[in-house]
């Protein structure tokens, strides 16, 4: 498994696919990210808390990514503007 830093907070997280986990059925290798295309255009890699944290209404975009904040070790939210 990959390891990488979220682009919203900063955390360490893992990244799952690729020859790496070829044959990691089930094991509990998941990965706690995932890479999100936002409507804007823009790519970035997002751990589940930052995920969370995003607005619901409307389309996120770069902008709600950077005001991303890691509160603990399980929580993240936006800054406000």
């Amino acid at each position: 498994m990959a390891t990488d830093s979220c682009d919203g907070c900063g955390r360490q997280v893992t990244v799952t696919g690729g020859i790496a986990n070829l044959w990691t059925f089930g094991d509990g290798s998941e990965g706690t990210a995932m890479t999100l295309e936002l409507a804007d255009g823009t790519t970035h890699l997002l751990c589940y808390p930052c995920i969370e944290a995003l607005p619901d209404e409307g389309e996120p975009t770069a902008a709600d990514i950077d005001r991303l904040e890691q509160v603990d070790e399980e929580t993240s939210q936006l800054r406000t503007q």
